[in-house]
């Protein structure tokens, strides 16, 4: 089911979310990217869901990044638990967020040289492991004796997490350099590469192994020992350290823009707008969410992905909505990249994740149920209730502050 994930789920979330973002970045190439889309579509109430949503479930995202980070240490120290573990991953996020406060170029050079490291040793896997082919990587289908639900619902979580976030850039449209040509290019090229760098290294591991009943967060590692030696699997634990500390840098700088931008909008407090005088990045944002994604790393991972699925479901469907809503509203805007394939294309660009979001949420609460994961229960659904009563709070200051 892992694999048939990764092949089907990408054709109905990040591919049409992909299309979207490049037409819309093309057309409204913002700072605060797709909550300003939404905002321009169907006004302040539904644009400040967009953006408070994007924000907070951000905070799940980068605690995510933390443990992951920590859990793959873990190949090389496995007495690193508890307190220690925790201590690794917030550590993780000062370095990251301190990157940050140094701007969008640092960032831009570190994320690039850590990514062309990771996918060097993800290559020597799959050619090792497909040379070792022995086993048929699609059987079973789900693990025996585990309700189809349970599996059904905490895999759907997970890969809505893994092909998320390609609209995520365009919140910091505004320091990219030529972003109308920049996003569709960059987007064709990496959401190809992100399927093969999800698919290929499993498949080649299942094909050569067929030891899933043991796989954990951190097993990519342990298989590429098993199939290449203590060196591979060193290799490879240091490359997805280094792949999680990258996608924490590149979430920390699309998702601090957000509050940035809300601030200049009013809704929320105007010292989030504040610049750092010598790196002209949003220094408030940048600090406040870094010591929330500490808060979260206290969490586990399956917890994390489960409560951000519905937070990503539901920024998501407001972005693919307001390309549909703006070609209503603004048909006369100009834009250099059009989703190909006319009315129809645009149908598949808005129903595809729409359609998805909704099975993957009622996965999720069906999996929760499955287990009886309180603390998921509770907290998705206060996550997206939160947002309404923000904006209230929001509305009830600005007017506050008027008078």
């Amino acid at each position: 089911m892992t694999l048939l994930y990764h092949l089907l789920i990408p054709l109905l979330w990040c591919i049409p979310i992909s299309l979207v973002a490049a037409e819309l970045t093309t057309a409204m190439p913002v700072q605060g990217g797709f909550y300003r889309w939404v905002r321009a579509a169907f006004g302040d109430f539904w644009g400040f869901l967009a953006g408070w949503w994007n924000w907070t479930a951000s905070f799940l995202l980068g605690s995510a990044y933390a443990v992951l980070f920590a859990d793959y240490l873990g190949f090389y120290f496995p007495q690193l638990t508890g307190r220690n573990h925790y201590l690794v991953a917030a550590a993780l996020i000062a370095v990251i967020t301190y990157i940050n406060v140094r701007g969008i170029q640092m960032v831009g050079r570190i994320s690039t040289l850590l990514e062309i490291f990771v996918l060097m040793p993800v290559a020597v896997l799959v050619v090792m492991g497909l040379a070792q082919w022995k086993h048929n990587p699609f059987v079973p289908i789900i693990p025996p004796h585990k309700p189809f639900f349970q599996v059904f619902g905490v895999g759907l979580a997970l890969g809505v997490w893994l092909y998320s976030g390609y609209e995520q850039l365009s919140t910091v449209a505004e320091e990219v350099e030529n972003p109308r040509r920049t996003f569709p290019r960059a987007l064709a090229l990496v959401v190809p590469l992100s399927i093969a760098t999800y698919f290929l290294p499993t498949l080649a591991s299942l094909a050569a192994l067929d030891n899933w009943q043991v796989w954990h967060t951190d097993y990519l590692p342990v298989a590429a020992r098993l199939i290449g030696g203590p060196f591979l699997g060193g290799w490879l634990a240091l490359a997805a350290m280094i792949a999680n500390t990258a996608l924490l840098n590149s979430t920390v700088l699309a998702t601090t823009r957000m509050p940035f931008a809300l601030a200049q909008d009013g809704f929320f407090p105007r010292a989030f707008t504040r610049i750092h005088p010598r790196y002209g990045t949003p220094v408030l944002a940048i600090v406040v969410s870094g010591a929330i994604y500490t808060a979260f790393a206290m969490f586990t991972l399956t917890q994390i992905i489960a409560v951000y699925a519905w937070l990503r479901v539901a920024t998501s469907v407001m972005t693919v909505l307001s390309a549909w809503k703006l070609r209503q509203l603004k048909p006369e805007m100009p834009r250099p990249f059009v989703i190909p394939g006319g009315r129809k294309g645009l149908l598949y660009a808005v129903a595809a994740p729409l359609l998805l979001g909704i099975i993957a949420t009622a996965g999720s609460v069906a999996d929760s149920v499955q287990r009886n994961d309180r603390l998921v229960l509770l907290c998705a659904p206060a996550a997206i209730l939160l947002g309404p009563l923000a904006y209230a709070v929001s509305q009830w200051s600005r007017r506050r502050s008027s008078a």
